[in-house]
């Protein structure tokens, strides 16, 4: 009987099914269960589920008479009835919940993770270089560039700095609704897709399984091929013009040039290697600016690699972090993406494009939904939990250091030195949202004050005593002592509420 290796929903690409010295061998037959359990436990949305069940469906097309397929309602189920009492491989699961299952099953092997630039003994030898200082990304990244060459000059960095992100925090072009990027890579859907919707009609029809937000047509790679291709057509077309603006919003244009690619590298269609070195040669190449290159490969092997290795050296016990004793519940209208019931324009822009696509890029991410539910006090795992099943390249992997400590502040500074929240003038700043809005950004009271400015400076009275410390937020703290409204403001903040603004 020829050997069985189990490959989760996350683990599509070949990198997944390479030959390695002590790996699987040629003749291995490849498992894919999908678990219904899955979309029982969370309410994912809508195109979340269709585009993980289609990626698993067009891996097992492309494996062909070597995938064994299986539908079942739980992983043991299907595990059991697929390959019984035979022995099966898996590489390295990217959830503690997975890890935990696979670990606990007899005659299941696990093999060490891919999928990721740094490994697990890497990632522990840099540790413990740290000598118990604090973990930071910056150094991570310097760490990660040297010891792998990446975008290097000898044991310099190219271009002398290591990190171009001061050149990559313009304003949109004022004037412009458009920042006038060559269109991104869309897949054409198929009969699998058609298949899939179909299925998932019918799981809402008749077993109670739900979903959240609006489903096609198919906006990301699901398979294999359109993932290179949306690779190919990144790095040839829009890849240099993505550094400047890469933290700018535009109600009519979400996606400008970002690369669109985090879904297809956190499903495993893609491996972080190729875009590392598609975008590297391009700029060596002199088709794209270092900046540019730089941007882009600090988001795929520093911060993702980063947020990868925190998720297991932080262990379990993060996911509880809440330093600020944050414990209002996610409000319905948020939970249902509800864009139409909100009346600020940036809050409903955005809202509006995950209810439509189950996207919208990091500093919406950061500044628009997560410094709102800061700012109102929602329970961080909540929130965690709302990205985690809103978003197409959410995994709890990704989403519990991202929104725990980088959004929410729950660990109270180990991954950040200062909460990510803002008033309205950054919005405004960074965005053409507050254009047409009923709101004003510099309102603090009255019927248009904007409620991330009446938000920012409630914050930062409730969480006085613990911020005045912070070197990074002090001054923004003694800015309370200058305002003559601060009651006003926490009062019609508290008055609020849950409501939508």
């Amino acid at each position: 009987m020829s050997p069985v290796h189990w490959l989760f929903g996350d683990q599509l690409g070949p990198h997944f099914t390479a030959t390695a010295a002590g790996g699987t061998p040629r003749n291995t037959r490849w498992l894919l269960i999908e678990s219904k359990a899955v979309f029982r436990r969370r309410r994912f949305h809508r195109a979340k589920a269709h585009l993980m069940l289609s990626a698993m469906r067009h891996r097992a097309a492309d494996l062909g008479g070597s995938a064994l397929y299986v539908t079942a309602e739980t992983y043991r189920e299907g595990l059991a009835r697929a390959a019984g009492t035979d022995p099966v491989s898996v590489h390295h699961p990217t959830t503690r919940a997975a890890l935990a299952l696979v670990t606990s099953l007899p005659r299941v092997t696990v093999h060490p993770a891919r999928g990721y630039v740094v490994s697990h003994r890497e990632f522990a030898e840099w540790v413990a270089r740290q000598k118990g200082r604090r973990l930071l990304q910056e150094s991570f990244y310097e760490n990660t560039r040297r010891a792998h060459d990446i975008l290097m000059d000898g044991d310099r960095p190219a271009g002398g700095r290591w990190n171009l992100d001061h050149e990559n925090r313009e304003p949109p072009p004022r004037g412009l609704d458009t920042l006038g990027a060559p269109a991104p890579y869309r897949p054409r859907e198929d009969e699998i897709d058609e298949e899939v919707r179909r299925d998932l009609d019918r799981w809402e029809r008749e077993e109670g399984i739900a979903f959240v937000g609006r489903d096609g047509p198919r906006l990301f790679p699901a398979s294999r091929r359109e993932a290179l291709a949306a690779l190919d057509h990144f790095v040839t077309h829009r890849l240099a013009g993505f550094g400047a603006h890469e933290d700018a919003m535009l109600a009519g244009d979400p996606v400008m040039s970002h690369s669109l690619l985090s879904s297809s590298l956190n499903l495993g269609l893609l491996d972080p290697w190729e875009c590392v070195t598609r975008a590297e040669d391009a700029w060596r190449a002199g088709r794209v600016p270092l900046n540019s290159a730089e941007g882009f490969i600090r988001q795929v092997c520093g911060w993702r690699e980063y947020v990868w290795h925190l998720y297991w050296h932080l262990g379990e016990e993060y996911r509880h972090r809440n330093a600020l004793r944050h414990t209002a519940p996610v409000p319905p209208w948020f939970q249902e993406l509800d864009a139409d019931a909100v009346g600020a324009r940036c809050l409903s822009t955005v809202l509006a494009q995950v209810r439509d696509s189950g996207w919208t890029h990091h500093i919406p991410r950061l500044m628009v939904l997560g410094s709102f539910a800061l700012q109102r006090g929602w329970n961080p795992a909540e929130v965690t939990d709302w990205f985690h099943r809103s978003f197409v390249d959410g995994y709890d992997w990704v989403m519990l250091p991202n929104v725990v400590g980088m959004s929410q502040y729950g660990d109270g500074g180990l991954m950040t030195t200062k909460p990510y929240t803002s008033g309205g003038a950054y919005i405004h700043r960074m965005s053409d949202l507050c254009g047409g809005c009923r709101y004003r950004p510099t309102d603090r009271t009255g019927e248009r004050a904007c409620p991330y400015t009446v938000g920012y400076w409630s914050f930062l009275d409730r969480h006085r005593a613990r911020l005045e410390g912070n070197p990074r937020m002090a001054r923004a703290v003694s800015g309370l002592d200058r305002l003559g409204d601060v009651e006003q403001l926490v009062r019609a903040h508290r008055d609020a509420g849950a409501a939508p603004p």
